[in-house]
């Protein structure tokens, strides 16, 4: 089914539920369909603030009304690009999964109206949040849920800044592995001793699906086989690049809403952990890292100072999270010689390849020479300056440029290394194998001697 008969459908369930007419007293929900990363707008009213950019993703608008900042957020079926080839039928907010980012400043009073679009009922939980217990969006328990064709209200203080989440607290099995989650940004109102000013300031959510090759829609009840580890509802190589001027000071805050933990590792610089979704960590219980761990239902947020110019890779470093449309009940084939095999399979099935038997890296780059099933990618996919990435999944980078604009977020293209920086193949004389006789006589062992054990009677 193409992407517009799919973009259809879910539109044709969402109409079918709230009319315009019912809602001309809300804020207008915005909506978004395209997966590009938006540049962050500034704040039109109210305290100012220094926006996120949402990788491939947005910042909800807001209106204003009697000093209290409102948004409308509309639960519903939508379809999202995982990558360039693939869509898949999720459950999400506003057109998109994951759903507008909502940013708002410390001490502001918000009021979010929350319409339900789906075909079951739903509730959101706000994630990190102090506010009263009725507004905590546990459906049964803080308040009853929304049933299908509802709207209801939440409305609370923003008490403390950080980087939090939304997502239902009502079948979430089924709701959160479609997609239907979003970040919560809210800033420090004043100078604040443990959060610094940055130049760049980044977030995303980790998520996971399980979609069968050929089909759309995630199977709902898996916890473990999941094939598409994704940032933002993207796989590389649809997550768009983390461009960055040399110098800046770079934050990328990172939620996990996955059934598993996943370390995060950058390339190419030491960052520190600064704050958690239970605030920010003071300066002096931080230490440098290269990687950090984020179990599900964490949200972290590091920093550094992007001073090495180059390509980074920035990536989830379990392996199996950086490769898309995995297989979980392949052989292993490592050292097994079956080309005469191969060739009598290939007779009664054409199509047949063999691989495996050296390794999966004959998989980079083959997405766009073999056949595939329909709406799949290929397990290693992308890219770079010098041939296939090898990588899928879980995977993008940090483009760190000289001169680079203050507010310019576009893609910078590769780097252009300076000569003699890139490893390259030696085709001059190889390296003497390392003698002992040759080897050096540690100072003051010229007199040592050896005695070897013998046998010792008496003893």
């Amino acid at each position: 089914m193409s992407r517009r008969h799919l973009f259809g459908a879910a539109s044709a369930v969402a109409a079918a539920t709230v009319g315009r007419a019912a809602l001309a007293a809300l804020p207008e929900p915005a909506r978004r369909d395209s997966a590009a990363t938006a540049a962050p707008p500034l704040p039109p009213d109210g305290r100012p603030y220094r926006p996120v950019v949402t990788l491939n993703g947005w910042s909800a608008p807001w209106r204003t009304r009697d000093g209290v900042k409102e948004f409308h957020l509309v639960a519903e079926p939508v379809v999202r690009e995982i990558a360039p080839g693939m869509v898949a039928q999720l459950w999400g907010y506003n057109g998109q999964s994951p759903g507008p980012t909502i940013e708002v400043v410390e001490g502001d009073r918000v009021r979010i109206f929350v319409t339900n679009r789906l075909p079951e009922a739903t509730s959101v939980h706000w994630h990190g949040q102090r506010l009263p217990s009725g507004m905590d969006g546990v459906a049964g328990l803080s308040h009853p849920a929304i049933p299908a064709g509802r709207t209801f209200v939440y409305e609370f203080t923003a008490r403390r800044p950080g980087t939090f989440m939304y997502h239902p607290h009502a079948d979430e099995m089924v709701q959160m592995a479609m997609g239907m989650m979003g970040l919560w940004i809210t800033h420090p109102k004043a100078a604040h001793p443990h959060i610094a000013r940055v130049d760049r300031d980044y977030a995303f959510l980790l998520n996971a699906y399980a979609i069968e090759p050929g089909s759309a829609t995630p199977r709902p009840s898996e916890m473990t086989n999941f094939d598409l580890w994704t940032w933002n509802s993207r796989a590389c190589p649809g997550i768009d690049s983390l461009p960055a001027r040399q110098g800046d000071r770079v934050r990328i805050r990172v939620g996990n809403l996955t059934m598993t933990n996943h370390p995060i590792h950058l390339h190419g610089h030491e960052f520190t952990v600064t704050g958690t979704d239970g605030g920010p960590v003071p300066p002096a219980a931080r230490w440098p890292e290269v990687a950090t761990d984020i179990a599900g239902g964490q949200m972290r947020q590091i920093e550094f100072i992007a001073d090495e110019e180059g390509d980074w890779a920035l990536h989830c470093h379990k392996s199996h999270h950086t490769i898309n449309a995995m297989g979980h009940d392949v052989s292993n084939l490592i050292g097994v010689d079956h080309r005469g095999l191969a060739g009598r399979i290939a007779r009664v099935v054409p199509d047949y390849m063999a691989m495996g038997e050296r390794g999966m890296e004959d998989m980079a780059g083959m997405g766009a020479r073999m056949p595939l099933p329909d709406n799949t990618l290929p397990m290693m996919t992308g890219t770079g300056p010098h041939g296939p990435l090898g990588m899928g999944g879980m995977f993008s980078v940090l483009k760190v440029r000289r001169g680079l604009a203050r507010d310019d977020y576009r893609d910078p293209g590769w780097y252009a290394a300076p000569p003699g920086t890139v490893a390259r193949e030696w085709t001059g004389p190889g390296p003497a194998a390392p003698s002992a006789a040759a080897a050096p006589v540690p100072a003051g062992a010229a007199g040592m001697q050896v005695h070897k054990p013998g046998h010792h009677h008496g003893h």
